[in-house]
């Protein structure tokens, strides 16, 4: 590399990210960049069979070649496939109940080593993963990113099939539409309220009726 290209290459790493990220701390040295990187958040392009959202269009057909490659462990109980024969082991585990990785600290058990690791944080208080936004810290990075989206994003991108609701993650989603697929078998003997739980018929008849207090 002549002295030029080097001092070409290394303004690279002196600009500055003037363009930031409204939905996380991303920032980028120009709007072209910023503009790609918020499809992920749009979810432009967004895998129809795992929910992923990719930067673009080539970033989604190289993510979707992952679902297509051939799997040749198959579960002779559930028909899921693998690629690799330590992954079909894992897996079966969870059919035969079988749990060898034991905690010695409590009476838990794990299907695999990595998931008795991430278990030992809550005997340690262990919390590796700090949000760059707030400096508030996780002990599992999935924990850190919910807490990204629903704290400090204003992204709702789940939306409920039944209502106008949305949500910002997808397990928050999905418990909202239990309210509207799960049976209400409890009614108020005051008015044509339905409930899902003798608790909710309580906490109803208290609030509304001023029954209970």
């Amino acid at each position: 590399m002549t002295t030029q290209n080097l001092n070409v290459h290394k303004q690279i790493h002196n600009i500055e990210n003037l363009y930031s990220c409204s939905e996380c701390e991303e920032s980028f040295s120009s709007q072209y960049e910023l503009r790609r990187h918020s499809y992920i958040h749009s979810g432009k392009y967004k895998c129809t069979e795992c929910g992923k959202c990719c930067r673009d269009s080539r970033d989604l057909a190289r993510h979707k070649q992952s679902h297509s490659r051939d799997k040749s462990f198959e579960c002779y109980v559930c028909n899921k496939r693998f690629k690799t024969a330590g992954g079909l082991a894992a897996h079966l585990r969870i059919h035969s109940e079988e749990n060898p990785y034991k905690c010695q600290m409590c009476d838990k058990a794990f299907i695999c080593s990595r998931h008795l690791s991430d278990h030992m944080r809550v005997h340690t208080g262990e919390t590796p993963y700090m949000c760059s936004l707030c400096n508030k810290s996780f002990s599992y990075s999935g924990d850190l990113q919910r807490h990204k989206l629903q704290v400090h994003s204003n992204s709702r991108p789940y939306h409920c099939p039944y209502c106008e609701k949305t949500y910002s993650i997808n397990c928050d989603l999905k418990r909202h539409v239990r309210t509207h697929t799960v049976a209400k078998s409890y009614s108020c003997r005051h008015c044509s309220e339905r409930f899902t739980s003798l608790c909710q018929v309580k906490t109803h008849m208290m609030k509304t009726h001023s029954e209970g207090n």
